[in-house]
């Protein structure tokens, strides 16, 4: 297991380039997220808002040498999807086109989003269908790759465990998995004691992780809050939080999940840059001691 950061978390902190980041921070993993047209952030600052394509083998060369510069390896691809859009054969052929160059490049995880159209009017078994059908085109359609997706624990639905599980479990496939989100489950409203019952259900089907967390008051930790409750104000860094990430930690040692811890501190909007950079010291120091990092 080991330390990872989300591009745009580490482009949030003022660092002069994604390079100088990883650097400083000594992080050696990176979640990139794709564009619809198939590219990524460069991790190099070249003044033109230069992206890179997955697509493209040149650009894909581009990229493994920025990673060589900064000791690092891109950890997992991010996508933003919608499964019940009505641009459904697009959606789908972007997932496929992700997944293929995820396999070229050794990226062994996507990112995919829970979040789709009409989520809050839809049955739960007709939301479940849906992203299911879709899900089974792009694995068969990959089926010569071993690129896994964790869809993540994002949006009202994605962190309903009713929806997950039986959406895992309609799939029923071993590269479908979770990004599971450590903060989001709070964030839906659900008591810190059953936050930590959804992880121990869920840490079986981890494939990828992204680690935040909240400050709430005492009396607020224990009951069922309105989904998303005042998350502007009680975002905070990861190692302050109420969450308690050993024990998230532990749970995926316990099912022996070895990837990355990724970073995606969301309360650093309120800092300055200078007060950004010290947070996500501070935060890789954390979670490579929960890791066993010396």
């Amino acid at each position: 297991m080991y330390t990872s950061i989300r591009d745009d978390i580490l482009a949030s902190a003022g660092y002069s380039s994604l390079i100088s980041g990883l650097k400083e921070l000594n992080v050696k993993g990176i979640e990139l997220f794709v564009a619809h047209d198939g590219t990524v952030p460069s991790l190099e600052d070249t003044g033109d808002g230069l992206r890179l394509n997955l697509l493209d083998a040149s650009h894909r060369d581009t990229l493994h040498a920025q990673l060589a510069t900064a000791g690092a390896h891109v950890s997992a691809l991010c996508m933003g999807n919608n499964f019940n859009a009505e641009n459904h054969d697009e959606q789908v052929k972007w997932a496929v086109e992700t997944v293929q160059a995820a396999h070229i490049m050794g990226v062994p995880a996507i990112r995919i989003d829970a979040i789709m159209s009409h989520e809050r009017t839809l049955p739960l078994e007709t939301r479940q269908q849906i992203a299911a059908k879709a899900i089974r085109e792009i694995l068969d359609l990959t089926d010569n790759t071993e690129v896994e997706l964790g869809i993540e624990n994002h949006g009202v639905q994605g962190n309903d465990p009713d929806f997950l599980q039986g959406l895992l479990e309609l799939v029923d496939s071993p590269r479908l998995g979770m990004t599971l989100d450590s903060g989001n489950f709070y964030w839906r409203g659900w008591p810190l004691s059953r936050v930590y019952e959804i992880f121990a259900q869920f840490a079986p089907h981890v494939k990828h992780t992204h680690i935040k967390n909240i400050s709430y008051p005492p009396e607020l930790r224990e009951i069922q809050r309105e989904i998303g409750f005042e998350y502007g104000k009680y975002a905070c860094p990861i190692p302050d939080g109420d969450i308690d990430h050993s024990i998230y930690v532990a749970q995926l040692k316990g099912v022996g999940y070895d990837r990355d811890l990724c970073i995606e501190d969301e309360s650093l909007g309120r800092y300055t840059p200078a007060e950004r950079q010290d947070i996500l010291r501070r935060t890789v120091h954390y979670l490579d001691s929960l890791i066993g990092v010396e």
